[in-house]
């Protein structure tokens, strides 16, 4: 037997380009999602700083202007873009909004700073919560009507001071394609004390103009995994778009008043409401 007679040709390489630049593709993703984490984490961290270092020796205006800041570093963490459109916000308004995801109190944040009516739950929320108690967030515990008056209350102090406020009067979370009943009774504090309210529509969308789901905090979602949905998309546009303010001084009926901010929301976002609705 001669040497080498029967020595193997080399294995030649199976990796194709194809594969070659998925397997880049899915190592870019790994490192963009442990960037954001990490750059979360450090935002997150300022932001609990600030508060407690900086917002006992300043006022309220101090605290919208770094509100606002920090709410677009956040978006921005996140990779996503605010993008405005329509209207001003005016000063002293019942911002309603329709709701989608955690995310829409730091979207509008970064657009004007606002007072929120949010759900008990949401102050137990690990560093989210503390944070939204800082900022002037109202609790509001579901079923108490004697809680309710309370709410109203500081809710028309916060409007006469000249803050807005902001309210999401579906209740709950959609995935941002369906738009829910709106509970007219969270609209009565602008009422009583004759401040206007203002509609805004939330909608995400992708960097070439695509409906998204991403952010969309529904279901039986944990906040977790939102947070990971969002982290690993590559990019995600948060858009608001403001109607011109309502006036509610004439006496307005807050189901009405409900009815009209809920179908300017809906004409936004593209959604036809039923007649019963």
């Amino acid at each position: 037997m001669h040497a080498g007679a029967d020595t193997a040709p080399p294995p030649s390489s199976t990796t194709t380009p194809a594969v070659e630049a998925g397997v880049g593709a899915a190592r870019a993703g790994a490192m963009l999602r442990a960037t954001r984490w990490t750059r979360l984490g450090l935002h997150l961290l300022q932001g609990v700083l600030t508060i407690a270092a900086v917002y006992p020796f300043t006022g309220r205006d101090t605290h919208q202007a770094l509100r606002r800041r920090w709410s677009l570093g956040l978006l921005r963490v996140l990779g996503m873009r605010l993008e405005h459109r329509g209207e001003a916000v005016a000063p002293g308004c019942m911002l309603v909004a329709n709701h989608v995801s955690w995310v829409d109190i730091f979207a509008i944040n970064a657009l004007a700073p606002a007072a929120f009516v949010s759900k008990a739950e949401v102050r137990a929320w690990p560093v989210i919560g503390w944070l939204a108690a800082k900022n002037d967030t109202i609790f509001l515990r579901r079923g108490s009507r004697g809680h309710a008056r309370i709410i109203n209350e500081e809710t028309a102090a916060l409007l006469d001071a000249g803050c807005n406020v902001a309210i999401f009067p579906e209740g709950t979370t959609t995935d941002g394609a369906a738009l829910l009943h709106f509970h007219a009774a969270l609209l009565q504090p602008a009422i009583a004390c004759g401040h206007p309210v203002q509609p805004l529509a939330l909608q995400y969308r992708t960097p070439d103009d695509r409906f998204s789901r991403t952010p969309a905090y529904d279901g039986e979602l944990s906040l977790g995994e939102c947070i990971a949905n969002i982290i690993a998309a590559p990019r995600t546009v948060a858009r608001i778009t403001v109607a011109a303010p309502i006036t509610t001084a004439d006496g307005a009926d807050r189901r009405t008043l409900a009815t009209r901010t809920r179908a300017e929301i809906a004409t936004v976002i593209g959604i036809t409401l039923d007649a019963q609705d």
